[in-house]
């Protein structure tokens, strides 16, 4: 954990302020007395750090797509070399078969010269006409054969290429890995070292946050109108059902089910679920889908979250949300507003609104929970990531 987070020590603080102490000094140095730490400020801490994992997370996970994409292409291009290959292989054989009669003389004589001396000058000349076709016949095979020679040659270069990608792109991946892994054991390590008074100091600062928030996103109209009157398509209300019925389930980074889900490999499950391949990413999520505004949000859309499209949830009608909220959390009802919201998008955009839609029927405990991945008695495990 970086030197500047603190060891916190004292227990029944005031809501607006945590007591902590420094780190441990050595024994020749002083040790600093107690201090006074604003409660807003060490949310403000664990919010950025739990954002920071999960673009870190995000990234990780569209460097795995592409490596499996990666791999997909390797594979591809091996058969292919293979194939090519065996038709050299093939090719050559027939031409040193070609190169052994033409030793042996079995070609005979030039069609010309088999003209000049035939009785049966006629006869000849239907000889010929075999002969040039057998001649042509081995010209094409010489010729396929150094078109294989290339294209083999080529696939080779290619196939070659691909696995330097692939090992670049695990390289990558691994970095990104134990980066996620370092930003949350530094979460845990700052979590681990509050009592469970101190916890539960910051988890009414972030209730009272989230209210606040919600309060004035709803009271600014962005929804539109009532959205009580709003049905999904079909699609979205199989993906709806499905993220639902995940309620629970805990968050793990890379996940996509069916035992974890990270925020967008839950949406990648849910929607898969209902027939739509979407991309597996928030970021690629932002950038590919039809966006819609706020204010035509239906049940089954996608909201995402931070400037940067790092969070991303399924909207379940009334203002609220289903997501995984971040790590050491598990899957939940939130309000819309609980992360800031960039924008919303449409995974089935010519789908048409169900008739005689009934929303889902949460799980006892769907809204329970803190959103930043922590209850008043347990932190976050950096030992569960990947």
């Amino acid at each position: 954990m970086s030197k500047r987070l603190l060891r916190w020590t004292c227990t029944g603080a005031a809501l607006g302020t945590l007591c902590a102490t420094a780190p441990t000094t050595p024994p020749a140095q002083a040790a600093p007395g107690p201090e006074i730490r604003p409660v807003a400020e060490l949310l403000t801490d664990l919010q950025r750090l739990y954002r920071s994992t999960e673009e870190a997370s995000e990234t990780y996970n569209a460097t795995e797509e592409k490596l499996k994409e990666q791999r997909a292409r390797s594979k591809d291009l091996a058969e292919k070399l293979a194939r090519a290959r065996a038709s050299v292989r093939d090719g050559r054989g027939d031409a040193a078969r070609f190169a052994r009669q033409q030793y042996q003389g079995a070609a005979g004589l030039s069609p010309y010269v088999r003209l000049l001396l035939a009785r049966d000058p006629q006869r000849a000349l239907d000889q010929g006409h075999v002969i040039q076709r057998v001649a042509a016949g081995r010209a094409a095979t010489v010729e396929r054969l150094a078109e294989g020679e290339q294209r083999a040659d080529a696939l080779a270069r290619a196939a070659k290429k691909a696995l330097a990608a692939q090992t670049a792109l695990a390289a990558r991946q691994k970095r990104q890995r134990d980066k996620v892994g370092g930003q949350l054991k530094e979460v845990q390590e700052l979590l681990s070292a509050l009592t469970p008074d101190q916890l539960d100091v910051l988890r009414e600062a972030e209730d009272a946050g989230t209210a606040r928030a919600q309060r004035e996103f709803m009271a600014s109209g962005a929804l539109g109108g009532s959205q009580a009157a709003r049905a999904p398509s079909r699609q979205g209300d199989r993906a709806l059902d499905f993220a639902v019925r995940q309620i629970g389930r805990p968050y793990e980074w890379g996940a996509e089910g069916p035992d974890a889900y990270d925020c967008s490999g839950l949406t990648y499950r849910a929607w898969a679920r209902a027939g739509r391949e979407i991309p597996r990413t928030s970021q690629e999520l932002w950038a590919e889908l039809r966006r819609v505004p706020l204010s035509q949000l239906r049940p089954g859309d996608l909201v995402v979250y931070f400037p940067r499209a790092t969070h991303v949830a399924l909207y379940l009608g009334d203002g609220r949300v289903v997501h995984a909220p971040r790590p050491g959390a598990r899957i939940k009802v939130s309000p819309i507003a609980a992360n800031p919201v960039l924008g919303a998008v449409r995974p089935d955009p010519r789908g048409r609104p169900m008739r005689g839609y009934l929303p889902p029927k949460l799980p006892e405990g769907a809204t329970s929970g803190s959103d930043l991945g922590y209850s008043g008695d347990q932190a976050p495990d950096a030992t569960e990531s990947r």
